[in-house]
Parts: C-alpha cells; sequence; structure tokens
C-alpha cells in the first residue's frame, strides 16, 4: 500500500516538475559541449535579453490566465519600437526621418507608443469579451491590422530602410547601467523587476487580479458571482498593451537599429515562457515568479543554441518541441485532476 502511494507521489513530482527537468537536461548538453558558456558576461547578456521579454510575458500571461491567447503581441512590440524610434533619433543625426521636428523628452514618445499599444489592445479585449470572438481568430485579426498598419507608417517614413542613429540619451535609458563585482545591471533589468513586482502586486493583491483568476477559472461562475466580465477583459488587456508599448520602446533602444519585422516571433516566445512557468493554457492557473522561471529560463537555451552555432531552423524545431511538450503536460494535470 504505502509502496503504491510513494510511486503515485513520485510520479506526480515528476509530472509537476518533467518541464523543468527536460529543460535542466537541455541545458546541461549546452554547458558540456561548450564550458565557456558559464561566465558573468554571458549571465549579464542573458539577463538584459531576458528583461524585455519578461516584460512582454507578463502581459501576454494575464491574458492566458483570463482564458484567452495573443498572437498580436510580438507585432505591438514591433509597432511600439518603430514609433518609438522614430521619434527618438539623434537631433545631429543626418539619417533624422523628422529633420525639423525639436529633440523630444525620452518619455514621450515611448508614453506614445504605449498609449498606441493599449488602444488596439483594448480594441481586442473588445472583440473577444463583448463579442464573443473565439480569442485565437481575434488576436490573429489584430495582429494582421497592427502589422500592416504600422508598415505602412514605415515604409512610408523609412522606405524599407532601418530606422537606426538613435538618440543617446534614448539607448541609455534602456542599455545603460552599472557593474557590480563585475557583473553588469543594465536599466533593463531594473525595469523588468520593477514590473514584475507591480504585477504580482496587481494579480494577487487587488481585486482585478481576483477577477482575472475568477475568469480564468470559470466565466459563468464569476458572472453568476457579481464579477464584471467585460470590464475584467478590458483591464487585463490593457495593462498588456502598455506592456507591450513599453517593452518594445526598451527593445527598439537596445536592438539600435529596428525595421517593421522586429517582434515577428516574441509572441510565441512569450507564450512558450508562460507555458514552462507554469501558466496553465485552460486558464485561471499562473504565478509571476513561474513566468519569470519561464523567461529566464527559456531564453538560457535561446542564447545556448545560439552561443554553439546551432542552425536557426534547428532552433525553431526546438522551441515547437519544448511548447509541444509544455502543453501535453499541461493538460496531463488537468486530466488527472479531474
Amino acid at each position: 500500500m504505502e509502496t503504491a502511494k510513494k510511486k503515485t507521489d513520485v510520479k506526480t513530482v515528476l509530472l509537476n516538475n518533467a518541464i523543468y527537468i527536460i529543460l535542466l537536461v537541455i541545458i546541461a548538453v549546452i554547458v558540456i559541449m561548450e564550458p565557456s558558456f558559464l561566465n558573468i558576461r554571458n549571465a549579464s547578456f542573458i539577463l538584459s535579453q531576458a528583461s524585455t521579454r519578461l516584460i512582454i510575458a507578463l502581459g501576454v500571461a494575464g491574458i492566458i490566465i483570463l482564458g484567452g491567447t495573443d498572437l498580436a503581441a510580438g507585432r505591438m512590440v514591433g509597432m511600439a519600437a518603430v514609433i518609438a524610434c522614430s521619434l527618438l533619433q539623434d537631433p545631429d543625426s543626418a539619417l533624422r526621418l523628422y529633420a525639423d521636428m525639436p529633440r523630444l523628452p525620452v518619455l514621450v514618445p515611448i508614453l506614445l507608443a504605449m498609449v498606441i499599444c493599449a488602444t488596439f489592445s483594448v480594441i481586442h479585449a473588445f472583440f473577444v469579451s463583448k463579442l464573443k470572438v473565439p480569442p485565437f481568430i481575434a488576436s490573429l485579426g489584430i495582429q494582421q491590422v497592427v502589422f500592416g498598419i504600422f508598415s505602412i507608417y514605415f515604409q512610408s517614413l523609412a522606405n524599407a530602410q532601418p530606422i537606426a542613429s538613435l538618440d543617446p540619451k534614448f539607448t541609455n535609458f534602456a542599455s545603460g547601467g552599472f557593474s557590480v563585482g563585475g557583473f553588469r545591471v543594465s536599466h533593463l533589468m531594473i525595469y523588468a523587476a520593477i514590473i514584475a513586482v507591480i504585477m504580482y502586486f496587481i494579480w494577487n493583491n487587488t481585486k482585478i487580479g481576483k477577477n482575472m483568476y475568477a475568469v480564468g477559472g470559470n466565466p459563468e461562475a464569476a458572472a453568476v458571482c457579481g464579477v464584471n466580465l467585460v470590464k475584467t477583459f478590458l483591464i487585463i488587456y490593457l495593462i498588456a498593451g502598455l506592456l507591450y508599448g513599453f517593452a518594445g520602446s526598451l527593445e527598439g533602444a537596445r536592438t539600435g537599429s529596428v525595421t517593421n519585422q522586429l517582434g515577428a516571433d516574441y509572441a510565441l516566445d512569450a507564450i512558450a515562457a508562460c507555458v514552462v512557468g507554469g501558466v496553465s493554457m485552460r486558464g485561471g492557473i499562473g504565478k509571476i515568479s513561474g513566468v519569470v522561471i519561464g523567461v529566464i529560463v527559456f531564453q538560457v537555451i535561446n542564447y545556448g543554441l545560439n552561443y554553439l552555432g546551432i542552425d536557426p531552423y534547428v532552433q525553431y524545431i526546438v522551441k515547437g518541441a519544448i511548447i509541444l511538450l509544455a502543453v501535453a503536460i499541461d493538460t496531463q494535470k488537468y486530466l488527472k485532476k479531474k
């Protein structure tokens, strides 16, 4: 009897941690193949890259917990980057697109990008919550609309040339930082940490956070208990849009050169990181700590594969396999609970 119970407990532990075990094995293989991968410089670089991805994932995670999905996240990030970078070029650059425009404070274009992304996210939420369009279809439609609109803006402005020669104040806003014992702490890490704390508070200590979990877990029961479903969707999607706008602006400044193709795969990476971090695609389940771990682990694998010089197409296979495994494991957990 006790032996059977122990076997069941072991199976449960393995099931609950299977994806982490698989990912740790992948990381271990990367380290074995290239021991130089483990160094402070790489750790700092990985965390800086992961910072903008975390901000995006925190927005996507809220939508997934609601029971939805957001394929448009990456395109909104790209839109924010194009808007912010086009308005924050170096005033002394001969390549400046708005040659006669006075130098803008760094926060003004960033806030503009955030407002525009938030507007599209609210429209997205309206289609899902009020018009009852399936989340996948709604996000696919918004993705296409957003990409088309900001591509027209990019094409008319830059004529398919990358937007570069950014204002040094803008690039420093994102990529500046300081060193602590040889480890470089970038501004990006600080912004991501602050936003993670804010989102933790919203998810766990506010009415909207509790409503988000309630709606994702059982929308019918939540409605019976007096939760305003449409309002909850609008607020969570609004927050996601603001995060996309901020992350896109930071990513544009970090890369130093943007086109309308920036962010194309970011939605996939964000969703994958969320699922790896324990955010259930069935809705109602997810923690900030899980999203943070998922993003960092996924970024370590991304960077590690690039560090080994693995073919980009092979990397797509690895990412796809991780997503399939994570969702499959999540499904097995759900079926076991039933």
